[in-house]
């Protein structure tokens, strides 16, 4: 717990993707992506998608594994998670919720029941699922209960998605040892459930980040907390 902690200090967590001099930000640049991503929005009320209900961690590549996390705005916990040694994939989505083939528009209402979620597709032998998790506590404040920063609504919540037996044990044990660590000065309201559904989120808010790096939000919220993430979490990082 002790990068939590640190990563905590440097004023991420508590911040997530907003903080109060970003009130309207995240809305105010989903309406310049919309106008140019309108070919991908005409079909806003049923997009192709395709749920995903793995009873398994384990990926269909050989090896690798996944691991689906909820902590508010997936264009900043997107790129955390991606720049991990071990992380070969990171895919921004929707999960948790009873409308089928959700979109953006729809779970923004926060009437779909998803949360805005990261599927890590990872190498155990590289990096455990525990330090995911490590990751996932550091980034983003578990005290609020459907909220990070001015980002309202369930579809923001702390949540754990576990894909198996196994990581709903490691899950539980991170979140006691989360609460124990007196690194948050409140209660810790991070869900923790299996995962029963997951859709991609619509091509444009994949690498969102990386591929709008000048967009006012990912140069004055994104980027800042990046630099500070790096400084923590510099063991951890791809060359």
């Amino acid at each position: 717990m002790k990068a939590i902690a640190i990563f905590f200090l440097l004023g991420i967590a508590l911040s997530a993707c907003s903080s109060p001099a970003s009130t309207g930000a995240r809305a105010d640049e989903t309406k310049s992506v919309n106008s140019t991503a309108d070919k991908s929005m005409k079909n806003d009320s049923s997009p192709n998608q395709q749920p995903q209900t793995p009873t398994s961690g384990t990926d269909n590549q050989d090896h690798l594994e996944a691991a689906t996390f909820g902590s508010g705005c997936f264009w900043c916990t997107e790129a955390f998670f991606e720049s991990l040694k071990g992380v070969k994939s990171v895919v921004s989505g929707y999960s948790g919720g009873f409308v089928k083939n959700p979109a953006y528009k729809e779970v923004c209402s926060g009437r779909t029941g998803h949360a805005e979620v990261t599927r890590i597709t990872f190498d155990p032998a590289v990096i455990s699922y525990a330090e995911l998790l490590e990751v996932f506590w550091a980034t983003h404040d578990p005290t609020t209960l459907n909220r990070q920063g001015n980002d309202s609504g369930t579809q923001y919540r702390s949540v754990i998605f576990y894909h198996n037996a196994e990581q709903e044990r490691i899950a539980l044990a991170s979140r006691e040892a989360a609460k124990e660590s007196g690194t948050w000065p409140n209660p810790i309201v991070t869900e923790i459930s299996p995962l029963v559904n997951w859709y991609p989120a619509e091509d444009y808010h994949q690498d969102y980040f990386a591929n709008n790096p000048e967009q006012p939000y990912c140069a004055f919220l994104i980027r800042p907390k990046m630099d500070k993430f790096k400084k923590a979490f510099a063991e951890k990082l791809k060359p």
